[in-house]
């Protein structure tokens, strides 16, 4: 299977501008963000999308989510933030690496879109 544009980033063969890393996952900001704030919060050890987890998964999409309020709160983002994980075509997802985008430092709108 090809490697994803975010295993190449863990193996240090893309560069990217990192937030955070641990032996779970790496944050990193956006290369086109979205708001003021816009990390993504990506798992080293690839899943491919949300729908395709299992329960297995549970204790690293619990710390995905962890990571992702350290940052917030590391960013300040007091008056809030989202977090967004696309799932599928419709879902709006562009990379097959299940990933947490965390958004801040402007007010979001609902919906969506």
């Amino acid at each position: 299977m090809e490697k994803t544009i975010f295993e190449k980033i863990i193996d240090r063969e893309i560069s990217a501008t990192i937030a955070h890393e641990d032996d779970r996952c790496i944050a990193l900001h956006d290369i086109n963000p979205q708001a003021p704030v816009h990390l993504l919060v990506v798992p080293k050890d690839r899943i491919a999308r949300l729908a395709e987890a299992d329960d297995a998964a549970a204790p690293l999409l619990g710390h995905l989510l962890v990571v992702a309020r350290r940052l917030a709160a590391e960013l300040s983002l007091d008056q809030g933030y989202r977090i967004v994980i696309n799932n599928g075509p419709d879902g709006g997802e562009s990379v097959p690496h299940l990933h947490v985008h965390l958004l801040g430092g402007r007010r979001m709108a609902w919906p969506p879109g």
